[in-house]
């Protein structure tokens, strides 16, 4: 088993994150909320440019690789586009992209995106949906869906993982932003940076982002490889991953102060469209209810404890 991502990989996503720049970078998400119907015309031409929608994450390690690094840099733009659902289409259904729902509630962050949608649920219930409300916060809307039949149980792992490595995406900028904030900020004629308390935070933030990447390192590779285990590592990483969001939201809200939650400060944008991702389709408590009830009394064969 080797955690990292190979060096095509790597370069692929250090070139998205100069195009999602190029085009814009933070006012994207500005932009598309504003005027949600703009989401396809003002990132779909960026994605067309990387040649991302002819990656192939299910059957080619190397696409699962490129993938997850493209996830990653559309979470550090907060990158107004369902990339992650894209990717993890399934390839036995005419459709554009693939969701995973809670069942009881289906929604999908699909408002201002005209495309053919599939739906999954944790149970691997597939059906194809389509948008039945306005659009609400983090261009998300309830679904309508029409069911197909119960063969995605494979789809689920992939797409828990992808979205994993967007959200990981995120705890990367809300530290990077922050790690700057502290640098610049002067308080009692020193920057906050020299402060042992701001430091001490700033370490548990990097610790629970640290942990996050590995542990989506080794899901992507149990994905990629077909593992026995893949849903649990998935359902694992997400996880920890939403612990670690609560974590390292905390923290960079607390060292911005009241100016982080201002739409002037990219944060504030940041961690308004890190929700959906944390929320759907389960938020923390029933993910670990979901994680403990599939993996019963047996445990885990990967990384996460």
């Amino acid at each position: 088993m080797i955690l990292d991502l190979s060096e095509d990989a790597l370069e692929y996503g250090r070139q998205a994150l100069r195009a999602f720049e190029a085009a814009g970078g933070d006012q994207l998400v500005q932009q598309a909320e504003a005027k949600p119907d703009l989401r396809e015309g003002l990132v779909g031409p960026v994605l067309a440019g990387l040649d991302a929608f002819n990656l192939d994450p299910r059957t080619d390690r190397d696409g699962a690789e490129a993938a997850a690094a493209l996830c990653r840099g559309a979470g550090y733009w907060a990158l107004p586009y369902p990339v992650a659902e894209r990717l993890a289409r399934p390839t036995d259904l005419d459709v554009d992209g693939l969701i995973v729902v809670d069942a009881a509630t289906p929604t999908g962050a699909v408002g201002g995106v005209d495309l053919r949608w599939a739906a999954v649920d944790l149970a691997g219930r597939r059906s194809r949906a389509v948008q039945a409300g306005e659009t609400g916060a983090g261009f998300t809307a309830r679904l309508q869906t029409t069911a197909l039949d119960d063969g995605g149980s494979g789809d689920i792992a992939l797409a828990l993982v992808l979205s994993g490595w967007t959200l990981l995406g995120m705890l990367d900028r809300a530290i990077d932003l922050t790690v700057d904030h502290v640098r610049l900020r002067e308080q009692f004629g020193q920057p906050l940076a020299k402060f042992q308390g701001v430091q001490f935070q700033l370490t548990d933030a990097e610790v629970e982002r640290a942990g996050t990447d590995i542990l989506a390192k080794h899901a992507l590779w149990s994905v990629a490889t077909d593992q026995p285990g893949a849903l649990d590592d998935a359902l694992a990483l997400r996880t920890a991953a939403l612990e670690a969001a609560e974590v390292v939201f905390r923290v960079c809200h607390q060292l911005h102060g009241a100016v982080g939650f201002c739409d002037e400060t990219t944060l504030s944008w940041l961690s308004r469209y890190s929700q959906p991702l944390r929320r759907l389709p389960l938020g923390l408590s029933a993910t670990r209810d979901e994680l403990t009830r599939r993996l019963g009394r047996h445990g885990l064969a990967g990384l996460y404890t």
